[in-house]
């Protein structure tokens, strides 16, 4: 018998699924975003609210993803679809080189040394490291995906392979918590010294979660770029990670349903009061401050087993 949230996922990719029946040119644009923003909140996910790792700089993944198909497209020539490959093993692979010396820090600590990472990342873009980047400009005049000589350029295409990305996002979730690395990250999320205690490898586990979380991310970053031709150093600054670990915090850490919400409340809502300008960012922080004083574990949070009281060293 299929679960809560396996019932929710499902519904929720059939209204998705439907939705381009629906909706008018650039609320399809708003919806493709959404899906990749999603996408780039489950990753996050991965770090924050399964291995407890306070990560603020997750925008330089979902950046790195983007500008290295943009480079190796409009600099190299590669096709697109060549380039989700690098896409994906380039964030990783940075994420072992970066995280690996700062793996060990805590709570406001790691935060802090994670927000240097994408400062550090949004310099290297500004300053048009090699002659790659673009500088402040960016890069423009991104290919489109080709596949046997069709192009898939509409808005309708983007919509459904941001959709393939998140149904694949999804999955990948489904598979990691009910796996011995999801039990393990999330035994280290509640209490690492008991965690560490039973025989979990610490420092392992959070490289582990990292590492698939900026591999998720640097998919959602190439489809980024693929959607909007472009690609451009501010749209991986600081406040789209603080936006990221705040989705995460809003829906709730660790649940599928909550992050998925948390996206929505988010990114669609002030999409839907742009009307109100500069007004709408004043009542949405209003109801962020009250939502998290009344929900402080997000709007979803998951419900889940507990490590028992006798293997907490210290603890009674």
């Amino acid at each position: 018998m299929m679960s809560r949230t396996n019932i929710i996922a499902l519904i929720f990719l059939i209204i998705m699924g439907l939705y381009p029946l629906f909706a008018d040119s650039a609320w399809l644009a708003i919806g493709t975003t959404f899906l990749v923003f999603s996408v780039v909140a489950f990753s996050q996910d991965i770090i924050l609210g399964r291995a407890g790792a306070f990560h603020m700089g997750h925008a330089a993944f979902f950046g790195m993803g983007a500008y290295t198909t943009a480079i190796l497209n409009v600099n190299f020539g590669w096709t697109i679809l060549a380039t989700w490959a690098p896409a994906v093993l380039i964030p990783v692979i940075v994420s072992f080189i970066v995280i690996s010396p700062i793996i060990h820090l805590r709570g406001d600590y790691l935060l802090v040394a994670t927000i240097g990472i994408n400062i550090i990342f949004l310099q290297i873009l500004e300053n048009d490291l090699f002659g790659l980047t673009g500088g402040p400009n960016g890069i423009f005049g991104i290919d489109v995906l080709k596949v046997f000589g069709y192009e898939f350029f509409e808005q309708t295409h983007m919509y459904y392979m941001s959709f393939i990305l998140l149904g694949i996002t999804l999955f990948i979730m489904k598979n990691l918590d009910s796996s011995k690395f999801g039990r393990a990250m999330f035994y280290v999320n509640k209490d690492d010294v008991a965690a560490q205690s039973m025989g979990i490898n610490i420092r392992y586990y959070k490289m582990y979660a990292f590492a698939i979380g900026a591999g998720i991310a640097g998919a959602a970053g190439s489809m980024f770029a693929v959607q909007y031709s472009a690609v451009s150093p501010e749209a991986f600054d600081v406040l789209q990670s603080i936006m990221f670990f705040t989705i995460v915090l809003v829906g709730g850490s660790a649940s599928l349903p909550g992050v998925i919400i948390g996206t929505f409340v988010m990114f669609v809502l002030p999409e839907i009061f742009r009307e109100f300008e500069t007004a709408r960012y004043l009542i949405f922080g209003l109801a962020m401050i009250i939502m998290m004083i009344l929900r402080p574990r997000g709007i979803w949070p998951v419900k889940f087993g507990n490590i028992p009281s006798f293997l907490k060293k210290g603890k009674k």
